[in-house]
C-alpha cells in the first residue's frame, strides 16, 4: 500500500507555499510567509495584505456593477433661430421604374438587366409574380414578329421613373404648404432621377434645386 507524505515547515507553513511567496511579485506576501516563527510583524503584514486584497475585490465588484448599468451621458444644446432656411432634401424612390410604363421595346433591351427576363428572353421566376402582373409581363415579353427599335437609357429613366406628385402625401414648411412644384427632377448620371429641393431660398421663399447623385435599382408594378 502507498503512504501519503506531506511536509510542513516551522510555523505550520508548507515549504512549497513559502517558496511561492518569496518568488511572487505580490507586494507583502513574502513578509507574511517569512521564515521563522509567527511574529507580530508577520501578523500585521498579513492583515495589511488581506485588507488590500479585500479592498481591491470590492472596487472591482463596484466597477463591474456600474458597467452593467450601461451609464450614458446626453448633452443637448438649444439654439434659437428666428429665420429657418428650407433644408436641402432629395427624394428617391427605391423602385426606380414603373412597370406600367415599360414597353415591349424596353423589355427587349433591358428585360434581362431588370431581372425580368433571362438570357433566352424568357420570364424569370414566373411563379413569384402575381397573376395580373404575370399576364402583363407575358404580353410585354411576347417578341414574336417583333422588330426592335432604337433604345435610349436616359429616355427610359425619364419616362418610367416616378413622379413626386404621385409620392408626396403632405408637405409644409413654417406654416406654408409645399407641393411637387417646389421640387425639380435632377439627374446626375444613370439611375439618378430624383426630385430635389432646398439648399437655400429663392425670392418666392422656396428652395432652389440641388443635384445629388443616387444609384438604385428595382421595378415597381403599377
Amino acid at each position: 500500500t502507498g503512504m501519503a507524505v506531506s511536509c510542513v515547515g516551522r510555523g505550520g507553513v508548507s515549504p512549497v507555499l513559502r517558496a511561492f511567496a518569496h518568488s511572487s511579485s505580490l507586494h507583502g506576501i513574502s513578509h507574511v510567509f517569512a521564515y521563522g516563527a509567527v511574529s507580530l510583524r508577520r501578523v500585521l503584514w498579513g492583515a495589511f495584505f488581506l485588507g488590500s486584497l479585500g479592498l481591491l475585490l470590492l472596487v472591482c465588484a463596484e466597477r463591474v456593477a456600474y458597467f452593467l448599468t450601461y451609464p450614458h451621458v446626453t448633452k443637448l444644446d438649444e439654439v434659437a433661430a428666428h429665420n429657418l432656411t428650407f433644408p436641402a432634401i432629395t427624394i428617391c424612390n427605391l423602385n426606380e421604374f414603373r412597370f406600367s410604363k415599360i414597353t415591349r421595346n424596353d423589355m427587349y433591351h433591358v428585360g434581362e438587366l431588370l431581372a425580368l427576363l433571362n438570357d433566352r428572353y424568357e420570364i424569370s421566376n414566373p411563379q413569384l409574380a402575381e397573376p395580373h402582373v404575370l399576364a402583363a409581363l407575358r404580353d410585354k415579353a411576347n417578341f414574336k414578329n417583333f422588330k426592335a427599335k432604337p433604345f435610349s437609357m436616359a429616355e427610359f429613366y425619364n419616362r418610367t421613373g416616378h413622379d413626386l406628385a404621385d409620392m408626396l402625401l403632405q408637405c409644409s414648411f413654417r406654416g406654408a404648404n409645399c407641393t411637387a412644384r417646389n421640387f425639380t427632377v435632377v439627374s446626375a448620371g444613370p439611375g439618378a432621377r430624383c426630385p430635389a429641393g432646398g439648399g437655400g431660398c429663392t425670392g418666392a421663399g422656396w428652395p432652389r434645386a440641388r443635384r445629388e447623385p443616387r444609384m438604385d435599382a428595382g421595378v415597381l408594378p403599377g
